[in-house]
């Protein structure tokens, strides 16, 4: 979501900014508010009769747009998932722009105690949300040996999945995957090619991470709420860090999109009315951004339009 260290840089701010069309007098939510680095910039361009909401899974994000938002009537706040904005009342009014800014904020990488990096020593947590479901460590505690595999797999394309899976069962039996070092160390015995530049643990912290905050399901869910609730001419930005995110986005809105291909010989499938119009195709980063953030090196950006 946003650079190392202090400031919080937002990725890909100005093409979000210009890809959600903002008005004056529109209404808005962020449904990954962060520390609210998008957030700020499009409060700055609503007028007095503007909108802005936000939410945030994380509770410590809440409390940071709580502290700085909260004074402003023009901006309402929900502690949830963004997979819930068609449940939110203050959405049933209409949007006019909906953001969503895909994946683990860098405040929580930075965080150490989050569990969500290999860098430090901490408890293998990986919850978007702390006070919710079950930790990583305690997934890999009740889930069977072909479960982890497959989540490894799908979630994060890992060719060592099963290997890495058979390491993890037989290593709780005698003691507890626990931490972070644990795991990362773990995997580093069994992955012995290693990608240049990558940790051996990377797609197995990707995967778990995945599973413990259900966040491809979670996008499937805030998309389809998006739609239901932007105004026509409303903008849905989202900007995704891989594959497997970009990939639902990027079907999801040409599904919507594009009339379906009829096939010679057969009778043409039945007349749907098209609810989006995409924006330009896939944005990325320029080279001036990646070198200030690298993480912002694998974002993709998105847009598209509500049609009437």
């Amino acid at each position: 979501m946003s650079t190392q260290g202090l400031k919080h840089i937002p990725v890909m701010l100005q093409e979000a900014l210009d890809g959600l069309g903002i008005r004056p007098d529109g209404c808005y939510l962020d449904g990954t508010f962060g520390r609210g680095g998008h957030a700020r910039e499009v409060l700055q361009r609503l007028g007095p009769q503007g909108r802005l909401l936000l939410m945030d899974q994380d509770p410590t994000a809440v409390a940071v747009a709580e502290k700085e938002f909260g004074g402003d009537a023009r901006v309402a706040i929900r502690y949830g998932s963004f997979a819930e904005l068609g449940n939110w009342s203050a959405t049933e009014a209409g949007l006019d722009g909906v953001l969503l800014d895909l994946g683990v904020s860098s405040p929580q990488l930075d965080e150490a105690a989050r569990g969500f990096s290999f860098q430090a020593d901490a408890p293998l947590d990986m919850r978007m949300n702390p006070l919710a479901g079950e930790s990583a460590a305690q997934w890999l505690v009740r889930s069977s040996e072909r479960e982890i595999a497959e989540v490894l797999w799908g979630y994060g394309e890992e060719r060592f999945g099963r290997p890495i899976a058979r390491a993890i069962v037989e290593q709780r039996a005698e003691m507890a995957i626990e931490t972070t070092t644990q795991l990362a160390e773990l995997v580093a015995r069994v992955v012995k090619k290693r990608e240049p530049g990558r940790h051996p643990a990377t797609r197995t912290f990707q995967a778990l991470r995945i599973q413990v905050n259900a966040e491809l399901q979670a996008l499937e869910h805030g998309l389809v709420g998006a739609l239901a609730r932007l105004n026509t001419g409303g903008r849905l930005a989202v900007i995704s860090f891989h594959s497997l995110e970009d990939r639902i986005v990027k079907r999801f809105m040409r599904e919507q999109s594009q009339a379906p291909m009829t096939r010679r010989g057969l009778p043409p499938p039945p007349e749907t009315g098209l609810k989006l119009k995409l924006i330009g195709g896939a944005q990325f980063p320029g080279d001036a951004e990646v070198a200030i953030n690298p993480r912002s090196r694998s974002a993709v950006l998105r847009v598209a339009e509500r049609l009437a």
